[in-house]
């Protein structure tokens, strides 16, 4: 009897140790080889300089060209501000833990930026959105789209998009409820909220239950609306009688499919991919695709499909250097 009561006491320790408050948390990345990691981290440097330098470069291009202040590049210049935050979120500690081959994280750091990375996506996922409608609005009634897109309506829409903050404090704040086992290593290179839903000890019913609400209202909500604002689009285009029409119409939205595609297609392939399906390894080299590569791209596909852009970003360019 002593020793079954001993055995029982044991146990309990065990079981109440395993759900104390946890210090950290490892986050593995996408290989353990230090020639590897020495690659990844000169790739992913100059990804995130690319990312940063192309996206400030089309905010300053906004800013300073006044053919350039309308709700399409004013929508635009936010996109670029979000997309350089969302980078910033994860990026840089990524960067750290690699050149001090110190793959942990604390668990504060690790809520800020899961805290951070929702809001980011969030505000990237509703603005997207909202570029969709604007464009909708061009080119099928154009003649009312000064009328529509009206300062405070653009404004509005921006800070409809903000809306993702009170999602991001509310997931966050449920995480904190949760109590942690001994298995701390998340599969990615930052903290990720359905990766750290896997971690938990306690019940994550109500977490799940919540996370996906979210998601179908923000992000499946979200690509309703734009696959709705593009159907009524391209039918509005295919009615122009002019093929020169046809081609002005398609240059005016056709960067902004692309950019919806990328985005959305990465965020599909990881989310809704079983395990089955995907190897945490090639989930986490999707994660790399929209958490860094998408940013990065985004610059590129509206400033060489865009007349407008390009002309701005010479003039940037070229006034720069006479600044130093």
């Amino acid at each position: 009897m002593c020793t079954l009561h001993v055995v029982f006491r044991l146990t309990n320790n065990m079981k109440s140790a395993n759900h104390t408050g946890v210090s950290g948390f490892l986050l593995l990345g996408l290989s353990e080889d230090l020639e590897v990691q020495a690659l990844l981290f000169g790739l992913f440097l100059s990804m995130y300089l690319v990312t940063v330098l192309g996206n400030l470069l089309i905010i300053l291009a906004v800013i300073s060209d006044s053919h350039l202040h309308t709700p399409m590049y004013f929508f635009l210049s936010n996109l670029s501000f979000v997309d350089i935050s969302f980078t910033s979120t994860t990026v840089p500690k990524m960067l750290i833990n690699i050149q001090t081959e110190n793959r942990a994280i604390s668990y504060t750091g690790c809520l800020t930026q899961v805290y951070f990375f929702l809001v980011f996506i969030g505000i990237d996922n509703l603005l997207l959105t909202v570029m969709a409608y604007d464009r909708f609005v061009a080119i099928c009634h154009p003649l009312y789209y000064t009328v529509i897109m009206n300062p405070r309506l653009c404004g509005l829409l921006i800070l409809l998009s903000f809306i993702s903050i009170v999602n991001a404090l509310l997931q966050s704040l449920m995480v904190l409820h949760l109590s942690f086992c001994t298995d701390l290593e998340i599969p990615y290179f930052f903290c990720e909220l359905a990766q750290i839903l896997k971690l938990p000890c306690s019940d994550t019913l109500i977490n799940n239950i919540h996370v996906y609400l979210t998601t179908s209202l923000l992000g499946v909500g979200s690509l309703s609306g734009i696959i709705f604002c593009y159907s009524r689009i391209f039918s509005s285009i295919l009615r122009i009688p002019s093929t020169g029409g046809k081609y002005k119409a398609f240059s005016t939205c056709g960067s902004h499919p692309s950019v919806v595609s990328l985005f959305y297609g990465t965020c599909v392939g990881v989310y809704l991919s079983s395990e089955a399906t995907l190897s945490s390894r090639k989930r986490a080299v999707a994660s790399v695709t929209y958490a860094l590569v998408t940013p990065m791209m985004n610059p590129f596909i509206y400033s060489l499909r865009n007349r407008d852009m390009k002309g701005a970003l010479r003039i940037l360019i070229s006034v720069i250097p006479s600044c130093f």
